[in-house]
């Protein structure tokens, strides 16, 4: 009996199956993982490389779209540069028309100020001699009336009263002009 309880042992270790079950679950193993390698490995491999390719192609279009906002902002900075390049020259262009015009409103000013001057000392010359010969007639009038008194006679001839008149006030200017060319 001992032989067959060891051979009955033997059926029955589940470490070790029957050569039978070996076989047909190698052939079931190998069946199965070639209906999987032809069906499905396949799709498994297209799906990775549409995988790949999508994400290999979304870098580069992240690259270019990098390289090209990279583009776009140097040349936004290109042209802020020159935009403020072109501001300061209008502004130095704007300073130089300001002094320039500056420097025309005094001339101007200028001008005005001396024909103001030039047409004051026109009228005050004007005046003067209006003055001086209203002066001339009275002071002339005033004379007349005192020698009148002075002879006790009439003195009232004109063309007379005014010669005496004006080579008296002649001889008066005359020395007046010589008193000032003297004490310059």
């Amino acid at each position: 009996m001992a032989p067959e309880v060891f051979l009955a042992e033997e059926k029955m270790n589940p470490l070790l199956p029957a050569w039978p079950e070996v076989i047909i679950g190698l052939l079931c193993f190998f069946i199965v993982f070639g209906i999987l390698g032809k069906k499905l490995l396949p799709s498994i491999e297209k799906v990775l490389g549409e995988r790949r390719d999508a994400i290999e192609g979304g870098m580069k279009r992240a690259d270019a779209a990098q390289a090209e906002a990279q583009a776009l902002l140097e040349q936004y900075r290109a042209e802020l540069a020159e935009a403020r390049h072109e501001a300061a020259r209008i502004t130095e262009h704007a300073r130089e028309q300001g002094a320039a015009l500056i420097t025309e409103m005094r001339e101007e000013g200028q001008r005005q100020r001396e024909a103001i001057v030039a047409a004051g000392h026109a009228q005050i010359e004007a005046d003067k001699k209006q003055a001086t010969a209203v002066l001339r007639q009275d002071v002339g009038s005033l004379a007349s009336q005192l020698a009148s008194r002075i002879v006790g006679e009439s003195l009232e001839d004109h063309a007379r009263q005014s010669g005496v008149i004006d080579r008296f006030l002649d001889e008066l200017e005359s020395k007046a002009v010589a008193a000032q060319g003297a004490s310059k």
